[in-house]
């Protein structure tokens, strides 16, 4: 039997409920933190006030909180590529290793995206603080990003990197020899992530403008990628979703001027 074929379901209970688990501790944890003193660190509203002298430690604590947000949201949405994985590793005698690998690959892929996107926020904080224009008007931020978000599920990219996150099995195939498995369950993380990013950032970066607090927002988007990702009908949703946010990123300037 060839060390690729599927494994049998009951074999993968075990794990799913693992998964599921820390699934649900990463919720749970994302409510205690909200409920916090340190709450404001889910909102990047306040990215605006963290000046150059207080930085790595602050901005840190801005990263770990898209960690987990990132664990909770996007965990699920790879749980068949994860499951596959599992039952293919599972006779070898470092398989829980070569599985945990593949998740920090996968979610230190994401949080090194958040790095990335908070940096930027909050250079765009430091812009807006120095324009009275931009300060007066800052709902064309948020409009900007949901029209931006909506614009991206029309594009080839977005497909192209959403029909390798849906195929896990041929994505196995792709990037996993089991020669040198610990660098290559890392590996395969780190490349699910890329993809995982491709298809997925634009939405993510709605979590800007709805507030990284707002659980059932986060709930909410992140139903909506694992079922882009996982369910056969899924990519149909791509652009009536774009068109919804488009939309409402119009609604925004509209309604702003009535008002």
């Amino acid at each position: 039997m060839s060390a690729f074929n599927r494994p049998a379901e009951q074999s993968q209970v075990p794990f799913i409920a693992a998964m599921s688990g820390l699934v649900v501790l990463a919720w749970l944890s994302l409510w205690v933190w909200s409920e916090s003193p340190y709450g404001r660190y889910l909102e990047h509203d306040h990215l605006g006030s963290v000046g150059l002298g207080q930085g790595p430690g602050i901005m840190a604590l801005y990263v770990a909180g898209w960690t987990l947000m990132v664990a909770a949201m996007m965990l699920p949405t790879t749980l068949p590529l994860l499951t596959l994985f599992r039952g293919i590793v599972r006779h070898r005698e470092r398989s829980g290793e070569l599985v945990s690998l593949l998740i920090i690959g996968y979610i230190g892929t994401w949080a090194l995206f958040g790095l990335v996107v908070h940096l930027g926020d909050w250079g765009l904080h430091l812009v807006i603080d120095q324009s009275a224009w931009l300060t007066t008007n800052a709902w064309l931020i948020v409009s900007a990003t949901l029209i931006g978000a909506g614009a991206f599920q029309f594009t080839a990219l977005k497909y192209r990197c959403l029909d390798e996150c849906r195929s896990p099995y041929s994505f196995i195939m792709s990037h996993w020899r089991g020669r040198n498995d610990r660098h290559e369950s890392f590996a395969l993380g780190v490349h699910h992530g890329v993809f995982c990013i491709g298809c997925c950032w634009a939405l993510m970066l709605l979590m800007f403008a709805v507030g990284m607090g707002n659980l059932a927002w986060m709930f909410l988007l992140g139903v909506v990628m694992g079922i882009e990702k996982n369910m056969s009908w899924g990519r149909r949703l791509g652009k009536p979703l774009g068109i919804v946010l488009i939309c409402w990123g119009l609604t925004i300037p509209a309604v702003t001027l009535l008002i």
